[in-house]
């Protein structure tokens, strides 16, 4: 069995951290991404439940409390004392008293339930100068991306960490765009990178307002997708001096904000 429960071979395959379903589709054998809720708890209280792919959970959990405020070091984090299968335990105390407020995040929109900007809004430090780089160099950001989950399924989007060459860091996969990117801050929290001031993001569909705010917070001074913006999404990017590009796919980008640091 998997550390989530899960069997590793018949009905599902774990490769590395992803978790795959072997289904049958018309006859044949399909692979497809397993979509299973994850209970993120605080010193035994629950705070969020999020629709995820298996795998990273620990990474998943500190990016999620990292990119809201909520903790601003590396802390443990685990299953569960009595091993409850898709819940994980960080230790705190938090940063800040999240009220009484509970957050569920689905794979498709993220945090939902929040009714007003202020609410969602989240502070982050003002970014940095951070490295000028080709536009070519964001265009092809996509295209060195690793994404083996995606090209098994379909079904899985993808954050990369690149440093300033262009090089691949660390990629995560998941079937949210937010999960992916909170796995890959989380990774990165744990391994001492933050803030991401010399560093740049890419994820592989649309940029949306929860994933411009998730970059700032990390101190990432550029973010990249293959896919559209949202006006607010372009809107918050300029308030936090973030480069924003969408659109990066066949040797062209454009360039939304922040367009001093590109060349």
């Amino acid at each position: 069995m998997s550390a989530q429960g899960h069997p590793a071979d018949g009905s599902g395959r774990i490769e590395g951290s992803r978790l795959y379903r072997e289904i049958e589709r018309d006859g044949t054998r399909d692979l497809v991404a397993v979509e299973e809720p994850l209970e993120i708890r605080v010193d035994g209280e629950p705070l969020s439940v999020t629709m995820r792919t298996p795998g990273d959970d620990e990474e998943l959990a500190l990016g999620f409390l990292y990119g809201e405020g909520l903790i601003d070091e590396s802390r443990a984090a685990g299953p569960t004392a009595d091993l409850a299968a898709n819940v994980v335990e960080v230790t705190g105390p938090l940063a800040r008293d999240p009220g009484a407020r509970r957050f569920y995040t689905t794979s498709s929109c993220g945090v939902c339930g929040k009714g007003a900007l202020e609410e969602v809004a989240v502070a982050s430090a003002p970014l940095p100068p951070g490295p000028r780089v080709p536009r070519a160099l964001l265009a092809d950001l996509p295209d060195r991306l690793a994404q083996p989950g995606f090209e098994r399924t379909g079904g899985l989007h993808a954050t990369g960490l690149f440093d300033a060459a262009g090089e691949l860091l660390l990629a995560r996969e998941d079937v949210g765009r937010h999960n992916a990117m909170d796995k890959v801050v989380g990774a990165a929290l744990r391994a001492g990178r933050l803030p991401l001031h010399e560093h740049l993001l890419c994820v592989s569909g649309r940029l949306s307002f929860e994933l411009v705010q998730k970059a700032a917070i990390a101190g990432c001074p550029i973010l990249v997708g293959v896919g559209a913006p949202s006006s607010l999404a372009i809107e918050l990017a300029a308030d936090r001096g973030l480069t924003l590009a969408g659109f990066a796919r066949r040797g062209s980008v454009n360039v939304y904000a922040g367009a001093e640091r590109v060349e």
